[in-house]
């Protein structure tokens, strides 16, 4: 048996069996965990509902199934909690004052106990008693360790301690965008209770996985039998039928990836997204957004200071900027332009175009990123330098059609289908959209922007990576995926999703040698835009990207740097964004490319080197449409 299958059964006997202790009787009676809230009142008939019904049967919700990764690491699971209430006796003949009295004093001693105000109003109380006073009357939850302790061996009588399984996400902060967070259905009932009514607020999925697989780990409802006499003494109580736990969702993430791409994201972004897939099977490994949250401080409720706080923070943390946002590729982009360009036949990987400082199309001057030129570059060279010039000739050259065909064949302008909602499209500009938005089809101008990543197109993090893992195994375009399975919590299969190729690229040979070839380059080549990304033990395959976006007066900057590595038996794709300030200069080469850096150092630490090469960085800048920017060529 698992650990986790063991984990689970502990679950279901703590929740079936797990009494309540009542102090005044010093009898217990076996029944579910409850999770109710302070303001939930137990449940009573009215006086007239007693004498026409004497038996009742109400739902227990059951424990939600775990989130784990791909190793079968929790992360999201269900922890034991303890709640205090107060048991009125049977039957229910206290006057309004007498119930109040009741109450009252025993509040006053529980506050004594675990040291703290309890705050319910008489109104509560008293509807509580009058109309579901044959369930415990809860005051405070959650109790700490300290006040559970206090509290367990020192029950004034009429007074219970009951066990309750609340949602909690071990990880804290890490993958929290991914997994989500879960929340109450509706309000506390405090009417008249019918049959099969839940004997607490159920909870649902709100965000991430918890959302898209609410029914899956909901589980099925288990049934508790209250019956009473005549006179309206509670007779007997039992859980007729066990509830059963939700399903097990085993995602795809690693989570040791997950928290270096998160760790990295914390201490070198203020903003920014990482992203890392296996390219042989299209597995999602790490999806890192930054900044993000802790899914713990919405269990059991968030307050709505602490909410508003989330909402107005500018760095907008409830943002999962991995997958929900895109930004201008730059220069990356030149990738799917080089494809273009060579599988077309417009270009050969032996032509030659000027790498210029400027070059006129109309009557617009588009500018370089380095303001000396370079000569003559193939494309390998133009690559590896990322000269801007030299993709404005090709990229004309190719013809808008070809690119975008490409592009849309790599994934880009399309969602990944990842099992999370929000997930942004992205865009590659079309004839279509250009009349639509600009009132003109693609131009030259226009072509010239696309080729450098500019202009109006639009990239998510997950998208890139995406496209580098085809690149990476040689045109296989597998579909992403985030969760392996569901299963039950003894590991039966309910539900598995398998590896699944799209579609084969008919990419060939020749043009993925001159990617593979300019892309480690970029990383390890003397004219390369990327060594801050060369380590010494594996080589890596990538490419920088520099882009610029939003209004005139509020422009960003994204820094990006994608590929993938070991160059030449590729296990990770991966895809790098840096988000810079309003107005700051941030470089794909200086900003985006050390974060991968950092996270692979840690992945190959002590394996043997394989002589990559370590010369002096550079960094690339690129244009916005035609502006002329001032470019800063070291790092």
């Amino acid at each position: 048996m698992s650990i986790l299958q063991m984990k689970v059964r502990a679950l279901i006997f703590v929740f079936a069996v797990v009494p309540f202790v009542d102090a005044q009787t010093q009898q217990t009676t076996a029944t579910p965990a409850a999770n109710p809230t302070p303001s939930e009142e137990a449940i009573i008939p009215t006086f007239e509902t007693q004498k026409l019904a004497r038996t009742y049967i109400l739902d227990v919700p059951a424990p939600r199934g775990q989130i784990t990764d791909r190793n079968g690491v929790p992360l999201a699971q269900n922890r034991l909690s303890y709640n205090l209430a107060i048991n009125f006796p049977t039957p229910l003949d206290f006057s309004d004052t007498q119930a109040l009295s009741f109450v009252r004093e025993k509040i006053d001693k529980a506050e004594k106990l675990i040291g703290r105000t309890l705050r319910i109003s008489d109104e509560a109380i008293l509807r509580n008693y009058r109309n579901r006073g044959i369930m415990p009357l809860e005051i405070a939850q959650n109790l700490s360790q300290t006040e559970y302790k206090e509290v367990k061996d020192n029950l004034p009588a009429g007074m219970i301690v009951r066990p309750v399984y609340v949602r909690t996400y071990p990880n804290g902060k890490l993958a929290g965008q991914i997994v989500g967070y879960t929340g109450k259905t509706g309000r506390n009932p405090d009417g008249i209770v019918d049959n099969h009514e839940t004997l607490w607020p159920e909870t649902e999925g709100r965000e991430g996985l918890e959302q898209t697989f609410n029914e899956m780990l909901a589980g099925k409802h288990g049934e508790y039998k209250l019956t009473f006499d005549k006179d309206g003494r509670k007779t007997s109580e039992k859980l007729v039928t066990a509830p059963v736990p939700g399903y097990n969702i085993v995602s795809t993430l690693d989570l040791h990836l997950q928290e270096l791409a998160e760790k990295t994201l914390e201490a070198k972004a203020k903003r920014g997204a990482i992203v890392i897939v296996d390219p042989n099977n299209g597995d999602i490994l790490a999806l890192a957004s930054w900044p993000t949250y802790d899914p713990n401080l919405f269990i059991p409720s968030i307050s709505s200071e602490k909410f508003k706080a989330l909402q107005d923070d500018p760095n907008i943390p409830l943002l999962p900027r991995a997958f929900r946002s895109s930004y201008p590729p730059g220069s990356t982009f030149k990738i799917a332009v080089g494809i273009a360009a060579l599988e077309s036949g417009a270009v050969h990987s032996d032509d030659q175009f000027e790498c210029v400082p400027s070059i006129q199309i109309g009557n617009l001057t588009f500018h370089n990123w380095k303001k000396s030129g370079r000569g003559a570059l193939n494309f390998v060279q133009a690559l590896t330098e990322s000269c801007d010039t030299w993709f404005y000739q090709a990229g004309i050259k190719t013809g808008a059609e070809p690119i975008i065909d490409w592009a849309l064949k790599l994934g880009f302008g399309g969602k990944c289908g990842i099992p999370l909602r929000g997930e942004a499209e992205g865009r590659v500009p079309n004839d279509e959209y250009m009349k639509a938005t600009h009132g003109r089809k693609l131009l030259n101008g226009d072509i010239a922007n696309l080729s450098i990543g500019q202009g109006d197109t639009q990239v998510t993090p997950l998208q890139m990576a995406q496209a580098m893992g085809i690149v990476a195994n040689g045109g296989t375009f597998y579909q992403t995926r985030l969760v392996q399975q569901v299963q039950t919590f003894d590991n039966k299969i309910v539900t598995a999703y398998s590896v699944r190729a799209k579609k084969t690229l008919d990419l060939s040979s020749e043009t993925l040698d001159e990617l593979h070839t300019g892309m480690i380059d970029v990383v390890n080549g003397p004219g390369g835009t990327a060594h801050q990304a060369s380590l010494d033990n594996v080589e890596t395959a990538g490419k920088t990207g520099t882009a610029q976006w939003g209004p005139k007066n509020k422009e960003r900057t994204a820094a990006w740097f994608t590929g993938f590595l070991p160059a030449d038996q590729p296990r990770f794709a991966f895809a790098a964004l840096y988000e810079g300030e309003v107005g700051s200069k941030v470089h794909g080469g200086s900003a985006a490319a050390p974060m991968i850096a950092d996270i692979f150092k840690e992945i190959y630490k002590g394996q043997q080197t394989n002589g990559t090469r370590k010369p002096r960085a550079r960094e690339e800048t690129e244009v916005r449409r035609a502006e002329p920017v001032e470019e800063d060529e070291s790092d």
